[in-house]
């Protein structure tokens, strides 16, 4: 029902935000990645949005970008898991971390996220095989190298979206090390 909000940064109050839009503030809960990203109080603000509809409530999720929002859909479709574990797995990883989580089947990842047990974590990854992977353009079994998440962690650090830093890494060759990569990937972004 509601897919995206522009508006104003009014408040932060982890992990909830309220986002005026022409008046009417909406009280949006945000992953931690997303809200590491936000910017001051009184910028403008535009978010993808999840709605949920409750019994007892009506909650909008906020996301930074498309994958944080797909991924969040993919892990509320699990038997088991609603908006707050998926929120909770989110801000726990990355969604790239989730990916490879997910190709390597890996649950020692997200046993790391507070509220995920050894059979949920299990449950988790069996559940999304082969969804969650194919979904960020990395190919089933695919993984990246530790260089490589390390080089994008850190382009994202200094301030380049997720997307642009995914970019620029398919330009570098896959066995670069890590400050190269940076430097690399630098340049490239600055074309």
């Amino acid at each position: 029902m509601i897919g995206k909000l522009t508006g104003t940064l009014l408040e932060k109050n982890p992990p909830q935000i309220l986002l005026d839009c022409h008046g009417v503030g909406y009280e949006v809960d945000v992953p931690m990645s997303t809200f590491y990203h936000l910017p001051a109080s009184g910028e403008r603000l535009s978010l993808l949005t999840h709605f949920v509809v409750r019994e007892d409530a009506q909650i909008l999720y906020g996301f930074a970008t498309a994958g944080e929002r797909d991924a969040f859909r993919q892990l509320i479709k699990i038997s088991g898991v609603g908006p707050r574990t998926a929120l909770a797995v989110l801000s726990g990883l990355s969604v790239n971390d989730l990916a490879q989580a997910v190709s390597a089947q890996e649950p020692g990842r997200l046993v790391k996220v507070p509220g995920i047990g050894k059979k949920t974590a299990e449950r988790l990854l069996l559940e999304l095989k082969g969804k969650i992977g194919v979904d960020l353009g990395l190919p089933a079994g695919a993984t990246r190298s530790d260089a490589q998440t390390d080089i994008q962690q850190a382009l994202m650090a200094l301030g380049y979206s997720e997307k642009d830093a995914a970019a620029a890494l398919k330009a570098l060759p896959a066995d670069v090390g890590v400050t190269d990569g940076i430097k690399l990937a630098l340049k490239a972004l600055a074309k």
